[in-house]
């Protein structure tokens, strides 16, 4: 984290290392001969790509679209790299990790997810920083937190990518998913 010395991290801060924790739960994946740990790996994977998109779309998106330059058009386009995330997650989910397809979506979706950090971490990050006072953009971070705390861990591909959605019926899909994951054995972080 960049957070300085007894400042609590911002929502650049969180955001930019939850970016870092997926990369890193995706190299681990290919690298891992186990199948079943290659699964595990792949659901937390797939859980925390969740929380974090839900969290962003929730409260970071509305924030972009109204103070960063382009900002309407930047969140677009983040959502749709979140709505083709989530397509290749929903793919992920139904292919046994044993198949060597399973190693083929998982490099996909690593390619996406870096492009999508990437954008952020170089074009949107230090717009906010630029246009945001830092105790607002601490008060962000915390409200991203929480927000992780009861969004889904499961795809939802029909779901639409939108704050009304995420603070309404999110907590709930969100419960639901947690839920199955309990009663599955689903690793989820």
């Amino acid at each position: 984290m960049t957070e300085t010395a007894g400042t609590e991290p911002d929502v650049v801060d969180i955001l930019t290392t939850d970016h870092q924790d997926m990369v890193d739960l995706i190299s681990r994946i290919e690298g891992t001969p186990d199948a079943a740990a290659r699964r595990d790996l792949a659901d937390t994977v797939i859980a925390e790509v969740m929380r974090h998109a839900v969290a962003e779309e929730m409260y970071v998106y509305p924030v972009v679209e109204e103070h960063v330059p382009n900002g309407k058009e930047e969140v677009e386009h983040d959502k749709g790299e979140h709505a083709e995330i989530v397509e290749i997650m929903k793919r992920l989910e139904g292919v046994d990790a044993q198949e060597p397809r399973f190693l083929e979506i998982v490099r996909e979706l690593d390619g996406k997810l870096r492009h999508h950090a990437n954008d952020e971490e170089s074009e949107q990050f230090p717009q906010l920083r630029a246009h945001i006072p830092t105790d607002q953009l601490i008060d962000l971070g915390k409200k991203v937190q929480n927000a992780k705390k009861v969004a889904p861990t499961r795809p939802h591909p029909s779901a639409p990518h939108s704050e009304l959605f995420h603070k309404t019926v999110g907590a709930g899909v969100g419960l639901v998913d947690r839920l199955r994951d309990k009663l599955t054995g689903r690793h989820t972080g």
